[in-house]
């Protein structure tokens, strides 16, 4: 049962990794470009199970069944998000078509 943050979640992650695989397409995609996204969405993934462990593992018995389960997820998706964010800003930085120089001029 606590994995079922996780679980209920991995469709909407598998859309935004698709979203941060494939845009925006004005990137130069070369093996660096893929590694490095490769290690960011590992890395978004495994935040994202420790950020919900972390939720789990406060003292919920004064409050209802579902609570833990909705802090779990909420944990989950802004550690996944935060780490895709974070990616997405230093790829851009570090992958971006450089524009043509204009020695002819």
């Amino acid at each position: 049962m606590d994995n079922l943050a996780l679980i209920l979640f991995a469709p909407w992650f598998a859309i935004l990794t698709w979203c941060y695989w494939k845009f925006p397409k004005s990137h130069v995609v070369n093996a660096s470009r893929r590694r490095f996204d490769i290690v960011a969405i590992l890395i978004a993934l495994v935040a994202s199970g420790l950020a919900m462990r972390w939720a789990y593992s406060f003292d919920w018995k004064d409050a209802g069944p579902l609570w833990p389960q909705v802090v779990a997820t909420l944990s989950a998706y802004k550690a996944f998000l935060i780490v895709m964010i974070v990616a997405f800003w230093i790829r851009g930085k570090r992958f971006s078509q450089k524009p043509p120089s204009a020695a002819g001029n």
